[in-house]
């Protein structure tokens, strides 16, 4: 929105700050983070009352989580809220990237809150239907898919694009929405999968976002990608606005995220924070590179299909509990410990993932 302000510019003047996305992905996580900083409490009081008990706890979980109970959960509200915020004063309102992102993001934390809601209502574990969320997610990321090819280069339309090799893409045809369902539905699930300990999601996720943010300024730039060998998707620039919302948001929750927990996040804020990372992944066209940079969430994900595939073969167990955060947590490991290592994993990754942005 305040893009516009550049209307008032002769060049030369403050004005025509706005112009330059870095000035106005700046002015989106400072927004982000004093939106988190100034509403965190109120929102927490707010979600204690309603909540009473907060968030069930599973009676199969570790021992340690027992003592989580009464947390209040939806804190989600918090980040996607100053997402949404920073997203609409920050960015070109013109841009049909950014929307497309807003779309994914604000889907998914409605049927994040209504299963966190399902669950404080009724005080279990249950929740909204997993039919039932699978079938809103795969519709989403479906109109996502179609979404992004409409505003994707004709060469690149319905294409796989594979990290290194500028060279080299693979024609998806008909099956590039099915890919993007993939994709997306499946970001948005690895995201709610790892969300089980204090501060675990939220740091990788901000990471992945910043990461994910710097290749989409990149892509979105015809000179950068060039110089460094990628492909160029005209407009993609402007998602770097949406990513350091996401980066100040997530500080501003981290704050009171942090062991131990004043506020989880819940399905509101994983779902819609992995839906977003899948549909910017999608946008830039590098789903691929997103399996790099948010290989903890593929990580966390695979250790629960392995678990229930061998178990439902053998009756045996691969881990001790999955996701294989729970794992750890059965072998001792303090929940603080599993944390940063984690933290430590998914920074690793996000290089690995710049590193596919060659440079000659």
């Amino acid at each position: 929105m305040l893009y516009w302000l550049t209307a008032l510019s002769d060049g030369g003047d403050f004005f025509n700050l706005f112009r330059y996305i870095s000035f106005r992905a700046g002015g989106a996580f400072l927004t982000a983070l004093v939106f988190g900083f100034i509403f965190g409490r109120p929102l927490i009081n707010v979600l204690r009352k309603k909540q009473g008990k907060g968030q069930p706890i599973r009676d199969d979980g570790p021992e340690g989580h027992i003592a989580k109970a009464g947390t209040p959960t939806m804190g989600g509200l918090l980040i996607v809220g100053a997402l949404l915020t920073s997203t609409l004063l920050w960015a070109r309102l013109d841009n049909p990237f950014v929307w497309l992102v807003l779309f994914v993001t604000m889907s998914f934390a409605a049927i994040g809150f209504a299963d966190d809601y399902a669950k404080v209502s009724k005080q279990n574990t249950a929740g909204v239907p997993g039919k039932v969320r699978l079938g809103l997610g795969f519709l989403i990321a479906a109109i996502a898919g179609y979404w992004a090819a409409q505003y994707h280069p004709e060469e690149l339309v319905n294409q796989l694009a594979l990290p290194f090799f500028k060279d080299v893409l693979l024609n998806l045809g008909l099956l590039f929405i099915p890919f993007s369902i993939i994709v997306i539905v499946g970001a948005a699930n690895a995201v709610n999968l790892t969300d089980g300990l204090d501060g675990l999601a939220i740091m990788p996720v901000m990471i992945a976002a910043g990461t994910l943010g710097v290749i989409a300024y990149a892509v979105g730039r015809v000179d950068f990608t060039e110089y460094l060998d990628v492909h160029y998707v005209p407009g993609t620039g402007e998602i770097l606005v949406f990513c350091a919302g996401i980066f100040g948001g997530g500080l501003g929750f981290l704050w009171y995220n942090a062991p131990p927990a004043a506020v989880f996040m819940g399905d509101t804020g994983s779902l819609a924070l992995g839906g977003a990372l899948g549909a910017i992944a999608v946008a830039t066209k590098h789903e691929i590179v997103l399996a790099i940079v948010g290989g903890l969430f593929v990580l966390e994900a695979l250790s629960v299909i392995i678990q229930v595939l061998y178990f439902k073969r053998t009756g045996k167990r691969v881990f001790l509990m999955a996701p294989i955060h729970h794992h750890y947590e059965k072998k001792g490991w303090a929940e603080p410990q599993i944390v940063i290592r984690f933290w430590i994993i998914s920074l690793i990754l996000a290089m690995i993932g710049l590193a596919t942005l060659k440079v000659r």
